[in-house]
């Protein structure tokens, strides 16, 4: 008895150990995060003398001259397109303070701020020259490299993998660890608790929807499934393998039945974590010379655009399923039914861009001709996956 009581307390005693080390960990990344991510992030100053004019640079693309597998992946991802037709058209029409606000998480150097000043003739505007370091299309690139790796020209990043060296380089990098946190993507990916919600739900709210799910507890990060092999891609809703990876399917017939689950087994948030994509799930009987769509439902939190009204909230939380059932009609011998989905990752803003259209007559040409742009990409997002199918048996 002695003895396991004596191992009872040495257990004890480690788990003890463990959440205080977990908790003191997470307490030195949020002192650090706090810091990094002051809003507004402060100008970087001048650069030091030793830098070359590579090493000073603001500019992705200079970045990508040593890091270019970094730099493919991130321009092929949406923090590359932060600051595209559908912002921009906005700021045609928008007082500065209110395209800062945007910025904060689309654009938020000070750099980058002062490039847009420029460019729409705000009265904060710089008043000299901007110096070399600072490409005249940085503002435009969105959430470029520096966003999160320099701070008064310094360079921060994650601990280097393991037989990975400092680089000489702007004089190697300050190693912090919050970098392979969920905490590090909360400064953009989650809004303050006493920011404006609809239907008492604040419009942003995904690491506080992390922290809610098993993934917090067994220690997922969003860098676990966002960056892979830390690969500069961030990709999600827009992206088919991340929602296969996300959702899974059970399908099976009872007779003259048809009934399915999706759920959501691979998003560690609400699947989608935004208001902005809509889901339609479909089980359709597919034979050789038609298809019948059976039943539809929608997975999305769907609200009015001028945000104050919520239609509906069908969102997955982790492990949550959805379930279809439909009765089979005559149908043809080889026939089959699939489970199919149609994803618009940026519905909200099509309905959003399309009553903006509404006032064209009304809109400054430069503004209109943005707001065209950015309606025709938002629906070009639009896609559709087949997640499972099975063959129908006779009854």
């Amino acid at each position: 008895m002695k003895r396991i009581l004596i191992a009872l307390a040495a257990i004890a005693a480690v788990t003890v150990l463990f959440f205080l080390f977990f908790e003191s960990k997470q307490s030195t990344a949020t002192t650090f995060l706090e810091s990094h991510w002051q809003r507004p992030i402060a100008a970087q100053g001048a650069p030091p003398k030793s830098y070359s004019d590579l090493e000073a640079s603001l500019s992705p693309k200079a970045c990508g001259q040593c890091h270019a597998e970094q730099w493919q992946d991130w321009q092929q991802s949406l923090h590359s397109q932060t600051v595209k037709a559908g912002l921009l058209w906005q700021f045609q029409l928008m007082a500065q303070s209110d395209a800062n606000a945007c910025l904060e998480c689309h654009a938020p150097l000070a750099e980058q701020k002062a490039l847009l000043a420029l460019e729409h003739d705000w009265p904060a505007a710089p008043k000299t020259a901007m110096p070399n370091y600072i490409s005249e299309d940085l503002a435009e690139q969105g959430l470029v490299c520096a966003a999160c790796h320099v701070r008064d020209h310094k360079r921060y990043g994650p601990v280097p993998r393991e037989g990975k060296e400092q680089t000489a380089a702007h004089q190697g990098f300050v190693v912090e660890e919050a970098f392979s946190q969920s905490e590090f993507c909360s400064s953009c990916h989650q809004f303050p608790d006493d920011w404006p919600r609809t239907n008492g739900k604040l419009r942003e709210n995904t690491y506080q929807e992390w922290l809610a799910s098993p993934y917090a507890d067994q220690g997922v990060q969003c860098q676990s499934c966002h960056m892979p092999d830390r690969k500069h891609q961030w990709q999600g809703i827009h992206s088919p393998s991340m929602v296969e990876q996300a959702l899974s399917v059970q399908l099976k017939q009872d007779g003259g039945q048809i009934t399915a689950a999706v759920k959501n087994t691979g998003a560690g948030h609400l699947f989608p974590t935004y208001m902005v994509p809509k889901v339609d799930v479909q089980l359709v009987l597919v034979e050789a010379d038609k298809e019948t769509i059976l039943i539809q439902k929608t997975i999305g939190w769907q609200v009015s655009v001028d945000l104050e009204t919520e239609y509906f909230d069908t969102r997955l939380a982790p492990n949550q399923s959805m379930q279809l059932q439909a009765n089979l009609p005559e149908y043809s011998q080889d026939a089959t039914v699939e489970l199919r989905l149609k994803v618009a990752p940026a519905e909200h803003y099509e309905r959003s861009f399309e009553q903006s259209l509404g006032y064209a007559a009304q809109i400054e040409e430069k503004a209109l001709s943005l707001l065209k742009q950015a309606y025709t990409e938002a629906k070009a997002k639009r896609y559709g996956i087949t997640l499972g199918s099975i063959e129908i048996q006779q009854h």
